[in-house]
Parts: C-alpha cells; structure tokens; sequence
C-alpha cells in the first residue's frame, strides 16, 4: 500500500459517483450493447441473464434482442477471462484479453495436477483444439474423448485443463435471449476467424480499467483481473496519471479527464443481476457495499440480484415467471422512504417491461431473511 500525504482525498460517496459514473449507472447511456460491453470491459456472464440485466440497467432503449444480434454475428462472445469467470466480451477484447489472463488460467492447474499425472498438457491442448474445432463440443464429449487417450487421469481435471490452455468460447444458441441451449465449445480463433493477439503488455488494459472503474488501487485493479504484480505498469503510466487517496490513505490512480462528480450527485435506483461486475471489481468494496451489508449479496453458492438505492447496495431482489404471469419481489435490507418505494417500483416496472415477455405483473416488496 502506497500513502501520498499531498494528494486530495476522495470520500466514500465521491468515489461512489466516480464509480457509478464510469458504469454508466448515474444515467443511462446512449450507446450501443456492443460499445457498452466495450466500454465496461466485459460483464459478467455465468448465467445467460445477468449481461442482458446489467445492459437494461445502464443503456437507454436497450433491447435484448439488440445483444443477441450482436452475438449471433459474432461481435461479442462470452470466454472464460477475467477470474476465471465467464464473460461477455468484444470479440477484439476476446482476442486481447484471454492472452493477457492466460498464464492466470494455467496457474489454476495446479489445484488439479493429481488427476493429471501423466497427461502431456501440451498434447492435451492440441487434441482438445482439433476436437472442439472439428465441430463444438461440451464438455461432457470433451471429458470422454480425452478420457479415451489418458484413461487413468480425472475426467473432469482433463475437462478443466482443455479449458485453461484453450480460448474456449461458448458458441450461439448459447446466451441468445429466449433461445439458449447447452453449453458448446470451440476455440475463439476458429468462431472468430482470426488469431488471437500475443499476449500484451497490462498498460493499455489499465487504462481501460481506470475507465470504466476508476478511481483505483493497483490492488482494486488486481482484484478485477485476477492478475498479481501489476503495480510495474502502474508506474510506467504515473506520468500520465492523477493520483488521490481513499480515506484510509490507500494510492489511488485516475485518468486526468474522467468523470468524478459531486458526492451529492443525485444516483437513481437500479436493480442490477447477480454478480455485476460493479460488486466485484475493487479490493475495497465499500464504495458500493457497506460493511454492514458486507456478504449479504450470496449464500453458498447461491448470489442474488442487487438493488441500488442512492448508489449503495440495499437489497435483494428476484423474478418470478409463470405463464402469463410476472413477479418481481423486492426485499430492502433497511426502510425505504416513501419516495425511494416509489423509485424502486417505476424501475421495477421499466426493467419488466424491457425483459418480461408476461402480459400482466406485480411488483411486491418482501422482507429479506437470508444472511
């Protein structure tokens, strides 16, 4: 941790803004899905909601169908990067990306090095490569045809070290809005038809970073990308660089022109997927999370879709669906004012008018009893 005694201090809620500024949260933006993935640098994409969700959120007349053209044209994808977690990417930051997190994703391999002895990881690649390019696969055929070359190795470690070495995206229907079907894989280079790029130096991702999430630590960076070591590139870009601090004293770097506004900026209510990126991309959450409500967003393995009031985390909500039917439950973590009800139901109703094919709804707000 780097302490700077002259620069300025950037409170809780002034980074807050920033944040919520540069995630295209304190208005929404008139831009395409496909600029907007761009600009954020991927969303998070476990599930086939949560892109669609994190756009409705952020772009003014965003349609699903708008995001799923993109996909099934090839523009955006959705990879394992970042964390080793699914993503929705560019297709330039497909090929861009996964180079600069691939040694990360190798590292994974060694948690599973047991069921791997004796697999020659090399040959592993290329036989999953001709496999998956030959026509996509899942991954239970790649775990059987692996299976057939290194019978005494872990099937699923096999599986999981083809996914590692390999840029496997997960090709349409898979993520097509009312159309998704089972997981497929085949390579990025061949969905995409051209080479990914040599592995880049991090700078010119730092940068995207401070953009879209600034201001930030080098620690809050690492924790995005789930890379380490990467306070070297933030020192060849200081000179190009403004530096803050946090309260606590904490460096924190920005790009000169990037939007920081007023602590008291007015932020709107939105209701935002599980596991948005917003949650996820700083080592110090509190800029969204209080320490109060610190883990409060999942259970197990289990996470659930978050409301926003006045930019900070403030509860649950979840969607219902059945038949002609749709349910949206809202469940505050503290009292809502009258006002803030009112907000949280107009935006309840545009984000099921947007994405709900029901006819009819209801909107309800719950008590939350989990955490």
């Amino acid at each position: 941790m780097t302490k700077t005694s002259t620069a300025p201090v950037l409170s809780v809620r002034e980074l807050n803004r920033a944040t919520l500024a540069r995630q295209l949260l304190l208005r929404r933006a008139a831009l395409s899905a496909k600029d907007a993935v761009e600009h954020l640098v991927g969303l998070q994409a476990q599930n086939v909601k949560p892109p669609y969700l994190a756009l409705a959120a952020r772009l003014e007349g965003f349609t699903p169908e708008e995001l799923s053209a993109a996909m099934e044209a090839r523009e955006v994808v959705r990879i394992v990067t970042m964390r080793s977690t699914i993503h929705t990417h560019t297709a330039d930051d497909c090929l861009t990306l996964r180079p600069l997190v691939q040694a990360a994703r190798e590292r994974e391999l060694y948690g599973f090095r047991k069921g791997l002895t004796g697999v020659d990881l090399d040959r592993l690649a290329a036989i999953s490569r001709e496999l998956v390019e030959a026509e996509p696969r899942t991954m239970k055929q790649l775990r059987e045809a692996l299976l057939t070359e290194w019978p005494n190795a872990d099937p699923q470690a096999l599986a999981i070290a083809a996914r590692c070495r390999l840029p496997l995206v997960q090709v349409t229907p898979r993520g097509l809005w009312g159309r998704s079907g089972q997981v497929a894989l085949t390579t990025a280079e061949h969905w995409l038809g051209r080479r990914a790029e040599p592995v880049p130096a991090p700078d010119a991702t730092v940068l995207r970073y401070l953009a879209a999430f600034g201001p930030a630590s080098v620690k809050d960076m690492q924790t995005w990308a789930g890379l380490t070591r990467l306070r070297e590139a933030f020192e060849r870009l200081r000179p190009q660089l403004v530096t803050f601090v946090d309260e606590h004293g904490v460096e924190l770097f920005d790009l000169p022109d990037a939007p920081r506004p007023d602590a008291d900026t007015p932020a709107p209510v939105r209701l935002l997927p599980e596991f948005d990126n917003l949650l996820l991309s700083h080592a110090d959450r509190s800029r969204v999370v209080s320490t109060d409500y610190k883990g409060r967003t999942w259970q197990g393995n289990q996470a659930y879709c978050t409301l926003l009031v006045d930019g900070f985390l403030a509860g649950l909500w979840r969607l219902e669906e059945t038949g002609d039917r749709a349910v949206l439950t809202v469940e505050p973590f503290g009292t809502l004012t009258e006002r803030q009800r009112e907000e949280v139901t107009e935006e309840a109703a545009r984000m099921l008018a947007m994405l709900s094919g029901a006819p009819s709804y209801d909107i309800r707000f719950g008590t939350v009893v989990r955490g």
